[in-house]
């Protein structure tokens, strides 16, 4: 029998690569599941595929609706589901913490008893869930306190902000479920991943999209910026996918919860130079800080320790952090050459 994905948040940019890699690389009949109101933009090349019903179908859910999710898991009772649907930008959820909270935390939990629910109804029913949590949970570490081998799954959270408190919280939960109902779930917290589909709010991307904008003269050459001074280690969306696949498909350990991220670990100022390199207009671009960009609080020591992951099921990074900034800084030219127009963010 086909096997079957459910990924909550399919048409964000993980959610989206997910659905890319698992089509291509599994017989799986992957279900995505999305609000009415969701942007179609990151997987505008999957509906043709997904019209014809041609091993993907969207679904209608909402995480701050418990009867649609009930509805969706019992109609569909995936084998594997990954539960990457969040408010998933740290600087929103400083003017927006309320929601960020009920949507990262008891829309995780509304899934999760969805779930439950349908599980104690079918006996013979047992999915592998992944919660995808963040490294943000781990927030602001002093620098002398930090690990020489980078942050690993033990070090104490400390989140700085609404978004990193929710994900704490989107964790425990997580953990909770697998060890007080027997249920197989793991989480894990992502490090900085980005590539094509980079939501322009994050710093990495919103970079390539001014870049992209001023070769193209629709703004003056001024990229605007936050805090160049924090710490990041990159990964490709791509690699990130990878691990997510990896992990529910090799031996997956009930209440376990991983560190991923990628290699390459370099200034947020750094990132920002290197995007400008490869940029036609590199000699004539200059950089501004915006107040309005930088955090109050900021988690600026992000360097992971990923050999728990890495030693159970062998991922390791594979794409350049060089091609993953060309990727993203050639999605936005795309998207600008074909004349959409964008919010100055």
């Amino acid at each position: 029998m086909v096997k079957k994905a459910l990924i909550t948040g399919i048409t964000g940019m993980v959610g989206s690569h997910l659905c890319d890699y698992l089509l291509e690389n599994t017989e799986w009949e992957i279900h995505g599941v999305c609000r009415w109101r969701s942007p179609l933009d990151n997987v505008s090349h999957l509906l043709e595929r997904a019209n014809k019903k041609d091993r993907l179908l969207f679904e209608y859910a909402d995480l701050n609706d418990q009867t649609s999710l009930i509805t969706v898991v019992q109609k569909i009772k995936p084998d594997y589901i990954f539960h990457l649907a969040a408010q998933s930008y740290p600087q929103t959820s400083f003017t927006a913490p309320i929601d960020t909270l009920n949507t990262n935390i008891l829309g995780t939990c509304r899934l999760l008893e969805s779930i439950r629910f349908v599980m104690n109804n079918d006996k013979n029913y047992k999915p592998i869930i992944h919660v995808c949590a963040s490294s943000e949970v781990f927030g602001k570490i002093p620098r002398e306190k930090k690990p020489d081998t980078g942050i690993h799954e033990e070090c104490p959270f400390h989140p700085a902000s609404p978004y990193a408190i929710s994900k704490v919280g989107t964790d425990l939960i997580g953990r909770y479920y697998a060890e007080a109902f027997g249920m197989t779930v793991m989480t894990t917290r992502m490090f900085t991943h980005t590539g094509p589909r980079r939501g322009d709010v994050f710093h990495e991307s919103t970079f390539a999209k001014q870049i992209a904008m001023i070769e193209a003269g629709l703004i003056s050459p001024i990229v605007k910026v936050g805090n160049l001074k924090s710490l990041r280690t990159y990964a490709d969306v791509r690699d990130a996918v990878r691990a997510y696949y990896m992990l529910v498909t090799v031996n997956p350990i009930p209440g376990e919860y991983y560190n991923i991220g990628g290699s390459y670990t370099c200034e947020v100022g750094d990132t920002l130079n290197t995007l400008i390199s490869f940029s036609t207009m590199k000699d004539k671009i200059k950089i501004e800080i915006d107040p309005e960009r930088l955090r109050p609080i900021d988690a600026d020591l992000q360097i992971p320790d990923c050999r728990k992951f890495k030693h159970h099921t062998g991922w390791e990074p594979q794409i350049p952090y060089e091609k993953t900034m060309k990727d993203l800084l050639d999605y936005w030219r795309d998207r600008i050459s074909r004349g959409e127009k964008f919010l100055q963010r």
